[in-house]
């Protein structure tokens, strides 16, 4: 347990917070949702923006891993365990968010008996299902060297990878009530910033596998990562304006929506989305010289991620601004009876996400002290040498 011993403080801090996350979470079941933020006007609050937010973080490790295989690209080989590790770890967090949203263990039963097929809720509980055993089993044959097994996984790894993001996005996109929800280009958004706040993460993780010597990531690797990561910005940068153009056009029913993403309450994440998110970032990795620096491109990958927690934030919340029914008597809230709702979360919510993010970092941190080699010196000038003479059938995004 290197990464655990090694780094002790962190190691205490994690396991602190995930006690409390632990004991806010038995409060949650003895008090019932009464005691998050949320109400019958804000059904859904933190932890379905946190399930939505590592639903994403997972895609960037299996497509990464997957890719290796799939479409030969020799140099991906070298992250692939790390990057399976961190999908894997992801995508429990997020199944972890959707119980505890449930409110009771008790109501995980009815997921089994009382299935609704027509329900996108149930699409995505089977293909998150599909997509951890997927991960699980890409990992086992992995740390068994088993390259044939690896290679025919792959094949499933990657459309199940887009598959679980566009069921994700099908929750929101398919609900007409919604007007900040309901569109048909809600899967590629999902799949997009899925790809980059993955890629993002995957960067981070490498960055600080290196800096504790459990993984040798050479600089030509990070910055052909960091070059894949610049043109998946700019894919989701040319969704989020497909669909803001949209909404804007004179005449359009979700201009008003757009007035409450641009200047309402939930503005302040919209436009650090845009700004800090997406136009930033991009314009740090487009340039092959600082994709070449480390600094720079963990600095970016924060903003990405950063970026892609306020998106989820501004999507979810924004169309819970407007009721669905004008003119109805009102909804129950803290304060009695409103008219509007309004969320903020309360403090077992945030103990919780805490708790959950915590013994994620530490399942993560265990794991790869487990699974992951470091790399000798030999090792290092060993895969230098190879790199240097073997061809690559790598393409380099952004090479300008």
């Amino acid at each position: 347990m290197e990464l655990l011993t090694k780094n002790k403080l962190l190691t205490a801090v994690l396991a602190v917070l995930s006690v409390a996350g632990i004991g806010a979470y038995i409060f949650q079941l003895a008090g019932g949702l009464a005691v998050t933020g949320m109400s019958n006007g804000v059904s859904w609050g933190l932890y379905i923006t946190m399930f939505m937010f590592f639903v994403g973080l997972s895609a960037g490790g299996l497509i990464v891993a997957s890719s290796a295989s799939v479409f030969h690209i020799k140099r991906f080989k070298a992250v692939a365990m790390p990057a399976i590790i961190l999908s894997t770890v992801c995508i429990c967090l997020a199944g972890m968010f959707v119980l505890i949203d449930l409110g009771g263990i008790q109501r995980i039963w009815r997921i089994v008996t009382g299935p609704n097929p027509t329900s996108p809720l149930v699409w995505d509980i089977c293909v998150i299902t599909l997509y951890l055993v997927i991960n699980v089993l890409y990992l086992v044959n992995m740390r068994r060297g088993n390259d044939h097994a690896v290679s025919v996984i792959s094949r499933f790894a990657l459309p199940c990878a887009i598959l679980v993001h566009s069921v994700t996005a099908w929750i929101f996109g398919l609900q007409i009530a919604k007007e900040g929800w309901y569109s048909a280009i809600m899967a590629p958004i999902f799949v997009a910033s899925a790809m980059d706040s993955g890629l993002a993460l995957l960067l981070c993780v490498l960055a600080a596998l290196k800096k504790a010597r459990l993984l040798e990531t050479s600089r030509e690797l990070m910055a052909s990562l960091a070059g894949l990561l610049a043109t998946c910005i700019a894919v989701d940068a040319f969704f989020i304006f497909c669909e803001v153009l949209t909404m804007a056009y004179p005449g359009a029913a979700g201009a008003e929506t757009l007035a409450l993403m641009t200047s309402g309450p939930t503005s302040p994440f919209f436009w650090f989305e845009i700004v800090g998110g997406l136009v930033v970032p991009f314009l740090v990795l487009v340039f092959a010289k600082n994709r070449e620096r480390t600094g720079l491109v963990v600095g970016a990958s924060v903003l990405v991620i950063a970026g892609v927690l306020c998106k989820r934030l501004w999507l979810l919340f924004t169309s819970f601004i407007v009721p669905n029914v004008e003119g109805a008597p009102g909804i129950m809230s803290d304060g009695g009876w409103a008219l509007l709702g309004s969320y903020a979360p309360t403090v077992p919510e945030v103990l919780i996400v805490l708790g959950v993010v915590s013994v994620g970092t530490l399942g993560f941190m265990a794991l790869g002290s487990k699974l992951l080699v470091p790399a000798t010196e030999t090792e290092r000038v060993s895969s230098r040498a190879v790199a240097a003479v073997e061809p690559d059938s790598d393409f380099e995004p952004l090479t300008a």
